[in-house]
């Protein structure tokens, strides 16, 4: 069976290092906020290219501290709308009505999946006051014209980085410093992934990163004096040192990621499926590699009848969830189009040529 994404493969080459770190935080004897922590937090700063990082709980958190730390320094209010891509995985919708804000979903491009800059612009209303642009998949979504709109409709840019750990534009400047703020998960499957939940927030902001630092900590920057109503959110020690281990290699793994997406674009040859957009720049990291085809289950059997994984992200979109029930009856087709159609082949910075060949091979004869 070729899994969809072997963690334990993924993982396997640092567990030495992740014994010694182990070691050594439990020797320390210090577990929350301490140096681990500090020396990511830095690290990841210095690779994403911005003044500040703070290491938090998860990405979700990540995305709510921004939103409320922004409400913190005035430049957000409760009840503000904030644009949203209609096709985005529920976690960046859940963080802008946990932040108290107005979600205003807006279409994809149905080659990139990414949200159409075109149709931001018919979304703005003098309430619009932010536009969170989430990089689905790894690919990045279209800053120049997303940050080209928010300046000029004076609202704030946030990117949902959660997929595009390393992803850059013009093979300069990364993910995480294309915007305000931007939030990352370290979900285990992530690209750059921990051993349990994490997360991270950039900025060039020093008043955000400062609001932020006490909001994750109950609202405290000093012990027991505490200044706003906060929360616990903290990327612990352990989690911290495992990241810190596996950023030494992120650009390596996004390479081989990469590789294996040239090989899927040049060698699969099937009418019946439609390959995502890809211009080969660096601008992808493809945390996955989704593909499109008109009978879903069925090719999803039949890979699986052939021994390949897949998993599909994601199956319903966020208007068609119960949770939103007041959201039914809108109408996305292309973002509906989308979730009824992908599917996500096996990706890993693990996969061997043999593995590559084997799922071409299979697709190209369905």
């Amino acid at each position: 069976m070729i899994k969809f994404l072997d963690l334990k493969k993924i993982n396997a080459p640092y567990e030495t290092l992740f014994q010694e770190k182990l070691k050594l935080v439990l020797d320390n004897g210090w577990y929350i906020m301490g140096n681990e922590l500090k020396t990511f937090e830095n690290n990841f700063a210095h690779y994403c290219g911005t003044k500040y990082c703070i290491g938090v709980g998860n990405g979700y958190d990540a995305l709510v501290l921004i939103f409320k730390g922004y409400i913190q320094l005035g430049k957000l209010r409760k009840g503000d709308e904030v644009i949203v891509p209609a096709n985005t995985y529920i976690a960046s919708i859940l963080a802008v009505l946990q932040a108290d804000l107005i979600p205003v979903l807006v279409e994809p491009k149905l080659a990139t999946y990414n949200v159409n800059p075109d149709l931001i612009l018919e979304k703005i209303t003098r309430k619009t006051k932010a536009v969170l642009a989430v990089h689905l998949y790894g690919q990045l979504a279209e800053m120049d014209a997303i940050n080209r709109i928010a300046n000029q409709n004076n609202l704030l840019v946030i990117e949902d980085a959660a997929q595009a750990h390393g992803a850059s534009l013009d093979g300069n400047k990364k993910s995480g410093n294309l915007s305000n703020a931007a939030a990352f998960s370290f979900y285990p499957g992530k690209n750059l992934g921990a051993l349990g939940d994490g997360g991270a927030i950039t900025t060039n902001n020093s008043e955000l990163a400062k609001i932020i630092q006490s909001l994750r900590n109950y609202g405290s920057n000093i012990k027991y004096q505490n200044e706003q109503i906060g929360v616990n959110s903290r990327l612990d020690e352990l989690q911290a040192s495992f990241l810190n281990l596996k950023l030494q290699d992120l650009n390596n793994d996004n390479e081989k990621r990469c590789n294996v997406a040239y090989r899927f674009l040049s060698e699969i040859k099937n009418d019946k499926v439609t390959l995502p957009f890809w211009d080969l720049s660096r601008n992808h990291v493809f945390h996955l590699f989704v593909i499109r085809t008109e009978n879903r289950d069925h090719l999803q059997q039949y890979l699986l009848d052939n021994e390949i994984q897949t998993m599909i992200h994601y199956p319903i979109p966020p208007h068609k969830q119960k949770a939103f029930s007041n959201w039914n009856n809108l109408s996305f087709p292309i973002t509906e189009k989308i979730h009824n159609e992908i599917l996500s082949l096996p990706m890993s910075p693990t996969m061997k040529d043999n593995e590559v060949s084997y799922v071409i091979e299979v697709l190209n004869k369905y």
